[in-house]
């Protein structure tokens, strides 16, 4: 799906049609309804003093891309949420005390945990942290309800290069209260056919899920102590010498994607992630399916498979061939949510609610592998001038322990190539109840299972 056509209102006239993708829609409305908050981060590290002007200009170029948007729900409760403009911007945050080096994780950490929100606003923030050894980062946020990573990835591009365009959205409360009214009743009566045609799917659904007696909650390493406080997931950002992991990829009979999955397969091995019945750690491999022009905040399929993690420090042609194997699934396989997807804007808080509790109690407890692929200059300049670092990822705001060890924990692994810098940029993030639960525990975890790989990186 990419930029949606132009839509008549009552008056006749036409107007882009900023109505959120139904997946966009029911993203959002899960998560709102289970707590869940989702950000992505964008990383830069400079060995110098950056550039300010030229970071205030991509910061008003990232106004004017899908970043400068917000969430309009419908006054109906069965509406269609809208896309509209955002009318303020965050101020560029540069901290007054410079910290050392050391502490660059925390600072990406902390920066994290700052609330975005995608209705009222600002959904995105950028900050600056200069570092006592005279290098200098950057970093921003943006509310994964908004824009997805890839997505975040190709607005930030096109925003160096300076082809950031508006995509004119409308004000927030444009239309009257009784103009909305109108309009959204008029639209959920135009979509009941397809509505109609989602209630008998989503009838065969529950009756497949009562059949199927293999969702259940998966058991905890550790007694659960229920706790519902905040805890901020340890994360670690890695950077390997390009040559040396495309040779070693190479030596073990894979790729480049391949070796960062078998990495993935063995750090959850540590993790106690192993499945109980074939022994495999199973992997969730996000695959984009942007397209140009797509406006949409979430476009991404999810391919899954199970990687034994015995033999991939010497040998990944198994899992090249398991990975092979799983993406020819996902193109082969029809997508069961899209018949569902008519019924989101009639599905109410609590049905929302229960659907991630379902969704959470995944038995196979799989990692999370993405692939931001080969990332150049367009990229790495947002003061205009070459970073020596950067790093992607996806986190979560004000997780809770209890849904941590409930879900046994989370594994999530994003990379990419910097082909200006000769590295491949890496973050982990992981968590095991009872085991991996600092920062310090999961860096030791990473240096050790790369040497395992014959591998070794600069780790913040």
């Amino acid at each position: 799906m990419t930029t949606q056509d132009p839509v008549r209102t009552l008056t006749g006239e036409t107007r882009p049609d900023n109505r959120l993708a139904l997946m966009d829609q029911a993203f959002y409305a899960g998560h709102r309804a289970s707590g869940q908050k989702e950000v992505m981060q964008v990383a830069w590290l400079y060995d110098r003093p950056i550039d300010l002007d030229g970071l205030k200009r991509f910061h008003q170029m990232m106004s004017r891309s899908l970043w400068g948007r917000l969430i309009e729900r419908s006054p109906l409760p069965f509406g269609r949420y809208r896309w509209v403009a955002a009318q303020r911007s965050a101020p560029i945050d540069i901290a007054e005390t410079p910290r050392p080096r050391a502490e660059l994780g925390d600072w990406f950490d902390e920066r994290a945990q700052l609330p975005v929100d995608p209705e009222q606003g600002p959904a995105w923030h950028v900050g600056v942290l200069p570092l006592t050894d005279g290098s200098t980062a950057i970093t921003m946020i943006i509310s994964h309800y908004v824009l997805d990573g890839l997505g975040s990835v190709v607005e930030v591009a096109k925003a160096i290069m300076g082809l950031a365009r508006d995509h004119d959205y409308p004000p927030p409360r444009s239309r009257s209260r009784l103009r909305a009214l109108v309009e959204d009743a008029g639209q959920a009566a135009r979509d009941m056919p397809e509505v109609a045609r989602a209630l008998v799917a989503a009838a065969k659904e529950a009756r497949r899920r009562q059949n199927d007696d293999t969702r259940k909650a998966p058991k905890p390493t550790t007694v659960r102590r229920g706790g519902d406080h905040h805890v901020v997931v340890p994360g670690v950002w890695v950077l390997i010498d390009s040559e040396v992991w495309d040779a070693r990829a190479a030596a073990l009979g894979g790729a480049s994607n391949t070796l960062a999955t078998g990495l993935a397969a063995k750090l959850g091995e540590y993790l106690g992630r192993r499945h109980p019945d074939d022994g495999t750690v199973k992997m969730q491999v996000i695959v984009s399916d942007r397209t140009e022009d797509d406006t949409r905040a979430v476009a991404v399929s999810f391919a899954r498979t199970g990687i034994d993690p015995t033999e991939v420090t010497k040998d990944l042609s198994t899992a090249r061939g398991a990975i092979k194997e799983a993406l020819k699934t996902l193109r082969d396989t029809p997508d069961e949510a899209s018949p569902l997807l008519p019924l989101t804007p009639f599905t109410p808080r609590r049905t929302w609610k229960q659907l991630m509790e379902w969704a959470m109690d995944d038995p196979d407890q799989p990692a999370v592998i993405s692939n931001f692929g080969d990332v150049g200059s367009a990229v790495t300049c947002p003061d205009g001038t070459q970073c020596q670092a950067a790093w992607a990822r996806g986190t979560n705001q004000h997780i809770t322990e209890d849904r941590l060890e409930r879900t046994g924990g989370l594994l999530q692994v994003l990379f990419g190539r910097l082909p200006t810098v000769g590295k491949i940029s890496m973050s982990i993030q992981a968590y095991q109840p009872g085991g991996v639960t600092t920062k310090a525990a999961l860096r030791d975890l990473v240096v050790s299972t790369l040497a395992e790989f014959d591998l070794a990186g600069e780790i913040d």
